[in-house]
């Protein structure tokens, strides 16, 4: 049985057609085709599922499509103003942030919610809040630096606070 929903992805009002036990996850990537967000584990342990509902980073594997309906959803793909970059997804390039690539949506997008509701965060509340996140290649450092880095670029101050 299937049921349509309208859901609002990276600014766009969409309407799918979908079983209503199927995941945020696999709408994103099977019927929108908007394959930045990844699979991982599929049990949300991983992070590289992470996307923004309503500002608030979520694993998109553990919630259903119908759960986002009247809910803005944002996905690594919303990030970019046409060719231009977001401030992160341009730190993470500029400070080496990026290995295989297969964590840095989900990563991106957890750091974006941090710097959205603080936007001065210390190296000690970055940790915390890229732990549902997991990296197998980098060792986190860069990423730290990059989220720090983008969050001084974001607010045009020197960053690095409590």
């Amino acid at each position: 049985m299937r049921t349509v929903i309208r859901l609002k992805v990276n600014g766009r009002e969409r309407e799918i057609a979908t079983a209503p036990m199927r995941t945020l996850l696999e709408v994103l990537r099977e019927d929108l085709r908007l394959t930045g967000t990844k699979q991982g584990c599929g049990e949300g342990e991983c992070g590289t599922c992470t996307v923004l509902v309503d500002g608030a980073a979520i694993n998109a594997c553990l919630m259903l499509a119908v759960e986002a309906v009247g809910h803005e959803v944002t996905t690594i793909e919303g990030l970019a103003d046409g060719t231009t970059l977001h401030p992160l997804q341009q730190a993470f390039i500029d400070h080496g942030a990026i290995q295989c690539g297969f964590c840095t949506p989900g990563m991106i997008l957890s750091a974006k919610a941090l710097l959205d509701r603080r936007p001065d965060p210390g190296e000690g509340e970055i940790r915390e809040a890229l732990g549902g996140n997991l990296c197998r290649c980098t060792g986190y450092q860069k990423i730290v630096e990059a989220v720090l880095a983008a969050g001084k670029a974001m607010s045009g101050g020197e960053g690095g606070g409590r």
